[in-house]
């Protein structure tokens, strides 16, 4: 049937093929940037006075001030940096990096022994094949900073992808638990992935969940962050259900309770891991400096079809963009309030591609009980699990028609179309857990 240009129905079928084309032409696209990741406490809101004195619904008191939010990240940096100056130091631009580390991106052997010869010291060697990368770990030399040694390894090989060991901290908080469904589809069809810190498996909402975890070496270090992403991905219980109740949840720790936890080089093997395990979506609630490792591994991720989800960050509207959240092909993920306004600490610019719900959110804490959330952290769970509900395997023709399918629903906020504080519209509203549900379902 021949289809009228002045029709709405083709005018809609037009509008999600352009979505389609652009969605793919920014998966393979792979635009360098300033990433920053890390694992901050957020400022919570507190609930409602009578939840917390449910049985079995501990909830502590927090304050709902949305300043603090917006510093959080450069006083926990600020705190790392103070505390353990042993391992830490900041990079020229103030990051915090492994002391006397840098990371290169698949360098000749030419450029490895020469460094050596200079005094460098190789301290790791990691093939990661599924990205077709490797990425090799130098200490600088004695006596020397590590941004002289830096610039002294890119005099050796002025073509050599290297860069700080940067470690990247947290930019929320939240949590439910899954158990699994009627009418879903078998948990093994179903997965999603997870990069953060420990999540509690004892917690009721995630007692029932499929975990399979990475990184610690098997050991478990729980985090109030890692339990509340996860608990917004897979959790469930009678008073909480998370985005994708029942599937399997892939969880890399790459903290592990280590004040240097969360460096790049773990980062990017935690990646490699979900291209190993073909996990195709993946959620990464984290927010740093830019840095090559990275960027260069969240290409491969893209080239291969995986749709990584990012929080944009909760540093204001005027902070430069923060990554992995502003590399091109991630999925850029801000956060709204319930009358469907910006959170005013979320970060805006051409990095935003979806909003969700980002306040008000009730979540899984850690030791049990519910939390109320707050921070473009706990908006990013809820659009992987839309993504992930259709793209269960590494595809780029078929990330893009997730995202297309997913932008298609999208609730048109701020100007018309894409613009920097909403980007494509508001996501996943149903999704959100409040408060009142969770004391509705304790009494």
């Amino acid at each position: 049937m021949k289809c009228s240009r002045r029709s709405p129905t083709c005018q809609r079928l037009r509008r999600l093929a352009a979505i389609a084309v652009a969605a793919l032409a920014a998966l393979a696209a792979g635009v360098p940037a300033h990433a920053q990741l890390g694992l901050p406490r957020v400022t919570l809101p507190s609930l409602p006075s009578d939840l917390s004195r449910v049985p079995g619904r501990v909830v502590p008191e927090l304050v709902q001030n949305v300043v603090p939010l917006r510093s959080l990240r450069r006083n926990t940096v600020r705190d790392l940096l103070r505390d353990h100056a042993d391992v830490l130091e900041a990079d020229p631009a103030g990051e915090p990096i492994r002391r006397r580390e840098l990371v290169l991106v698949s360098p000749a052997r030419a450029t490895i022994d020469a460094a050596l010869a200079q005094g460098f010291v190789l301290l790791r060697e990691q093939a990661l094949p599924v990205l077709e990368l490797t990425q090799v770990v130098l200490q600088a030399p004695l006596g020397l900073g590590t941004a002289e040694a830096l610039a002294r390894l890119r005099a050796i090989d002025p073509g050599v992808e290297a860069d700080f060991n940067h470690v990247y901290t947290r930019s929320g908080e939240v949590a439910p638990a899954p158990i699994a469904a009627p009418g879903l589809a078998p948990a093994a069809a179903r997965r999603v992935g997870l990069i953060d810190s420990g999540i509690d498996r004892r917690h009721v909402s995630l007692r029932a969940a499929d975990v399979q975890a990475w990184g610690c070496d098997g050991n478990t270090s729980s985090t109030p962050h890692g339990t509340a992403v996860a608990s917004l991905l897979v959790g469930r219980d009678a008073a909480f259900i998370g985005a994708m109740p029942g599937a399997v949840l892939y969880a890399a720790d790459i903290y592990c309770a280590q004040a240097a936890g969360g460096a790049v080089e773990n980062l990017a093997l935690a990646l490699a891991w979900m291209a190993r395990e073909k996990v195709a979506v993946v959620n990464v609630s984290l927010v740093g400096p830019a840095n090559r490792v990275l960027e260069r591994a969240v290409k491969a991720m893209n080239d291969k079809g995986h749709l990584i989800v990012a929080a944009v960050g909760n540093d204001g509207p005027a902070a430069p963009p923060l990554f992995p959240a502003s590399y091109a092909g991630v999925v850029g993920v801000t956060g709204v309030t319930p009358s469907r306004r910006v959170l005013p600490e979320a970060a805006q610019g051409a990095q935003v591609m979806l909003a969700a719900p980002g306040s008000e959110l009730a979540v899984a804490r850690l030791g049990g009980g519910y939390v109320v959330a707050r921070g473009t952290s706990f908006a990013a769970p809820l659009v992987a699990g839309l993504l992930a509900e259709t793209l269960q395997a590494p595809d780029r023709s078929a990330a893009a028609a997730a995202l297309a399918r997913v932008i298609s629903g999208a609730e048109d906020l701020g100007a018309p179309g894409r613009d920097p504080t909403f980007g494509m519209g508001l996501v996943a509203e149903r999704a959100r857990i409040t408060p009142e549900r969770v004391q509705a379902a304790a009494r």
